[in-house]
């Protein structure tokens, strides 16, 4: 299977309130999501904090990762920065790490046009010799890119992906059929966005880059699996188990309600990169429930069921 193809876990970064990394803890989620057979990681992604972080812990949570698990699934980096050079330079580390792929986003501060994109893409492309998929992230980054520019980047060397946000209208159909047209069958179209992740493999995208399978890889890799083989009944069942967090994930930012998973799941404890806080007991405890209700739902139909709090 190809590094842009099922589905693709996004872990927190742990690290300590100046930004250092927690080694341990980083391999022990990485180590999980291995464990349980997912397709590939996302280091460093938006989950990943990667914008949080210098130069120096991106390069040492990669290492990390490699170290760990490096060789028993593709590892895919986020690579994004304002400047071109620094992005370059994170492509170059990522390389020499040993990843298997890079996440490119296109970070600014000040407003950026589709030319000024694509030759940041492509320098980067061009200096890290991997295969990258471009993160169209238009809820952070404030750029959305445009159907003409990701065809002018699927025909760039090693761009080979996209990352796709859901789209307004919910007609995922639609778009991969003019995403499809624009850029050609060996150009992978996955998506983000947890609650419409398995809707959006059932309609035929490559993959699902997903922020719950950084912690709970083996509920996510069922619902993943039941979406592959067109099972429309099962995905709707195992999509409802998940209902109670993605609505968390809709109203406080799956960012934020992934802290708490970790706790809740004692994988590490940590808070998230300040100025973000962490939530209040009383979203703690929705978090909670929701973890119980996939948990009981999970328990009754299959062997996959979340550890204990």
């Amino acid at each position: 299977m190809s590094l842009f193809q099922g589905l693709s876990a996004f872990p927190i970064t742990p690290a300590d309130a100046s930004g250092r990394l927690d080694t341990a803890a980083l391999a022990r989620l990485l180590k999980n999501i291995e464990e349980a057979r997912a397709d590939s990681i996302g280091l460093l992604g938006s989950t990943g904090a990667y914008a949080f972080l210098t130069r120096e812990e991106r390069r040492r949570a990669v290492e990390t990762a490699m170290d760990t698990v490096g060789g028993k699934i593709p590892v895919m980096v986020g690579v994004g920065a304002i400047r071109t050079s620094d992005a370059v330079d994170l492509a170059r580390d990522a390389k020499a790490a040993g990843a298997d792929g890079l996440l490119l986003a296109p970070v600014s501060y000040t407003p950026l046009v589709d030319d000024e994109v694509f030759e940041h893409f492509t320098a980067v492309a061009d200096a890290g010799q991997l295969p990258l998929c471009i993160y169209n992230n238009p809820g952070t980054t404030r750029f959305t890119f445009s159907l003409d520019l990701i065809s002018r980047l699927s025909k760039v060397a090693n761009i080979e992906a996209v990352k796709m946000p859901l789209p307004s209208g919910g007609d995922v159909a639609s778009e991969l059929a003019s995403l499809r047209s624009a850029t050609g069958s060996a150009f992978r179209i996955g998506y983000s966005g947890d609650w419409g992740g398995a809707p959006a493999l059932l309609a035929g995208s490559d993959a699902w880059y997903s922020v719950v399978a950084g912690l709970l890889p083996s509920q996510a890799l069922a619902l993943t699996r039941a979406a592959q083989a067109g099972d429309a009944a099962t995905v709707e069942r195992l999509d409802a188990a998940f209902g109670p967090l993605w609505a968390l994930f809709k109203e406080f930012g799956s960012f934020r309600v992934m802290y708490v998973v970790t706790r809740l799941l004692n994988l590490c404890d940590v808070d998230p990169p300040r100025p973000v806080l962490p939530l209040k007991d009383q979203a703690r405890q929705r978090v909670a429930a929701a973890l119980d209700h996939l948990d009981a739902v999970f328990s009754a139909g299959s062997t996959v069921c979340i550890e204990p709090r």
